[in-house]
């Protein structure tokens, strides 16, 4: 299956109409997208508590892509609020719980910062992830082209499918190391993740962008060719891996629904068992 969604729920106002509530957004998103990313995880470890109303907010076959917490990436810039890395990795884990049980975990994604480079400290530090997540579905991202290089590129394509890695395949402005290639190749059966973050070039770097550089970093709008060479990627990989993740995280400007839905009519693709379309309203309940 291929499925389709957004980073986040709560600012994609396109989406809702004027009779939906704050907390009624997560059950309005699930009635046009059957998977979101949850970035608020990457801040802070959820409660199960909270974990267990999403769950109630979406229909049984909605998924979420977890981003990791910043703690385990690297790149909490304070002292984490844990004693040490395995109790770090053990709380996120367990937090989890109720959305490994509900069947609603599609994966935790960890994406790796741009200092992040191919070093043999780092391909430890992957080593430890995966041993401390052993059993449940992990997608790595990264953004240092190190990997990439003709020197290592087949060696992470490799490794990461040896360690039972979901690749996160990216589309993003070509800014210097700090930046990734287009790399659409599943090293994962079952799943792979696509993100799609722009490519707003001058946007994603602090040195050019800006003091407003986190506003400007994913504006961009994909057109039509864009997106059709898109999905003739997404098509391929899907031939691959059983189920491909295709997350639009081009939301600077709000462009991230309208090319969502675009690739969905594009492909030909209907969901079913979504959640209803909230009522407008001034629509009568029937």
């Amino acid at each position: 299956m291929i499925y389709t969604g957004l980073t986040g729920w709560g600012d994609h106002y396109d989406l809702y109409t004027n009779g939906v509530r704050g907390t009624d957004k997560l059950g309005t998103y699930s009635s046009f997208f059957p998977t979101v990313e949850v970035d608020s995880t990457y801040y802070a470890v959820q409660s199960e508590t909270v974990w267990e109303k999403w769950i109630r907010d979406t229909p049984d076959n909605f998924r979420f892509v977890v981003k990791a917490y910043a703690g385990m990436t690297g790149q909490l810039m304070e002292k984490p609020p844990f004693p040490d890395e395995l109790t770090m990795f053990e709380a996120f884990r367990t937090s989890l719980n109720p959305l490994i049980e509900s069947g609603k975990l599609a994966m935790i994604l960890c994406q790796f910062p741009p200092w992040f480079d191919c070093t043999k400290e780092h391909v430890m530090k992957l080593r430890n992830v995966r041993e401390m997540l052993s059993d449940v579905p992990v997608a790595i991202e990264f953004r240092h082209q190190s990997w990439y290089s003709d020197q290592f590129r087949e060696q992470t394509l490799a490794f990461l499918h040896e360690h039972d890695y979901i690749h996160s395949v990216c589309d993003e402005p070509q800014a210097g190391e700090g930046s990734i290639p287009i790399v659409p190749v599943a090293t994962h059966k079952e799943k792979t993740l696509v993100r799609l973050h722009g490519r707003n070039k001058a946007g994603w770097r602090k040195e050019t962008a800006g003091a407003d550089w986190r506003k400007v970093r994913y504006l961009y709008d994909y057109n039509q060719k864009e997106i059709q060479e898109w999905l003739t990627r997404v098509e391929e990989l899907h031939e691959t891996s059983t189920d491909v993740y295709v997350i639009w995280n081009n939301n600077s400007g709000g462009h991230a629904a309208g090319n969502a839905r675009t690739f969905l009519d594009m492909a030909g693709i209907t969901y079913e068992g979504l959640a209803p379309k909230q009522l407008s309203l001034f629509e009568e309940e029937r």
